[in-house]
């Protein structure tokens, strides 16, 4: 029993040192003087950069795909006009 009491003991104290430690890392990130602060913020940044280049390229993607599909439907009426050309062109020979 007193062994399993020292080791309690032990893990409380660990885990106060723990919440102490975590308790400064968060205050570290709350000042934004500090290195960590600042490599956080610019990742974060970045992150949102990345994110708005992302929705950028895909709005160009979508753009991109309807006037594909637009070209496409432009191509099958000039092959079905060819088409009718090249048969009025042989009726006329």
């Amino acid at each position: 029993v007193a062994a399993l009491q020292d080791e309690k003991n032990s893990l409380i104290s660990e885990n106060e040192i723990m919440n102490d430690r975590l308790e400064q890392l968060d205050d570290s990130l709350d000042d934004p003087n500090t290195v960590v602060a600042k490599k956080y913020f610019n990742a974060q940044l970045q992150l949102e950069q990345l994110q708005e280049e992302n929705f950028r390229l895909e709005a160009a993607k979508d753009d991109y795909r309807v006037h594909c599909e637009e070209l496409e439907k432009q191509l099958i009426e000039l092959q079905h006009r060819n088409n009718e050309l090249t048969s009025l062109a042989e009726e006329s020979r």
